[in-house]
């Protein structure tokens, strides 16, 4: 199987991690192994790397990638929600680094068959897992048109919401919405000609990425993950995470702010009750973007935001 993807902003994301000989890092979205390769690199030969995606074509590819790794190896099919499973089942305690890349791959976009890429036309999956039952075609063909309209506002921060959940709804009385032309013909058709040609993104970007994000939880996961994530790093150890869209990174973000915050009281008190500590401090102080040399020759990357964190307890 050809598996085509270039791994984003690689050099600062390993950079970030300080990966080191004997290291016990977790790569929780493997993608094309590019990041994994590069750790591997710095880790072995006594290393750990633990290689988590819910994508089975990327578990596929990165056994033969990094099959000349010579620092200890573990690929797990899953969510990156379950790397304390996954860590348990290896007696692991904690780890030296973690890194979660957000994005897409280019396979999944371009050779994966399962909808991800409005230019294309195949049917309605958008399944990262396809173990999982909800794909979009379920979502465009049973949710209430309120539903809709919440998935393209709160995911896509889709300003044309309310028409193209409405084209959608008397779309499907006519048809089953079964493919991506399909949805990118009534998509096409709510949104207004003159504000279509305003757009510098093609009208359909927002409801794919909306659609895609609903139909993988991937908001919910994410809160979730960095909820417990930093329980599993050793003092010292990093965390590097690579966001994609705002919705993602203004999570990432937020999250690493409130750790490093020593106090957690409410605002007003006189003094503070709360006895905290903060349990982070920021490796990068704002987030770190591609290069224009890299945009150039990866043009995936170019939303790219990358925030690094460190844990001082």
């Amino acid at each position: 199987m050809t598996y085509r993807h270039a791994s984003a902003m690689l050099n600062e994301a390993v950079t970030c991690l300080a990966c080191r000989p004997g290291g016990v890092y977790a790569d929780c979205t493997l993608g094309g192994a590019g990041h994994a390769r590069a750790i591997c690199e710095r880790i072995r030969p006594d290393g750990v790397l633990i290689g988590i995606d819910q994508d089975g074509d990327a578990i596929s590819h990165a056994r033969t990638e990094l099959a000349s790794c010579t620092a200890g190896l573990h690929l797990f099919q899953g969510n990156f929600i379950n790397l304390p499973d996954y860590l348990s089942q290896l007696q692991i305690d904690s780890v030296d680094g973690i890194l979660l890349d957000l994005g897409l791959s280019q396979h999944q976009l371009e050779s994966s068959g399962r909808g991800f890429s409005f230019q294309k036309d195949e049917p309605l999956d958008m399944r990262m897992d396809t173990r999982t039952q909800t794909r979009a075609e379920d979502l465009v063909n049973q949710s209430p048109e309120d539903q809709l309209i919440r998935i393209f506002r709160q995911y896509g921060e889709e300003r044309w919401s309310k028409p193209i959940a409405r084209a959608i709804v008397e779309g499907r009385r006519k048809t089953p919405i079964r493919t991506t032309t399909q949805l990118v013909a009534l998509v096409r058709e709510a949104v207004p000609g003159w504000a279509a040609a305003r757009q510098k993104i093609h009208p359909a970007t927002r409801v794919f990425m909306a659609l895609r994000i609903a139909v993988n939880q991937e908001l919910s996961r994410l809160e979730e993950f960095l909820e417990k994530s930093v329980d599993l790093l050793k003092p010292g150890g990093r965390m590097c995470i690579l966001a994609f869209h705002s919705l993602e990174d203004r999570m990432v973000k937020h999250h690493f702010k409130r750790l490093t915050q020593a106090c957690t009281c409410p605002p007003g008190l006189p003094r503070c009750i709360c006895d905290g500590r903060a349990t982070l401090q920021l490796v990068t102080k704002k987030a770190l973007r591609p290069s224009a040399e890299e945009v150039a020759r990866n043009p995936m990357a170019r939303s790219t935001r990358l925030r690094c964190a460190q844990k001082i307890i």
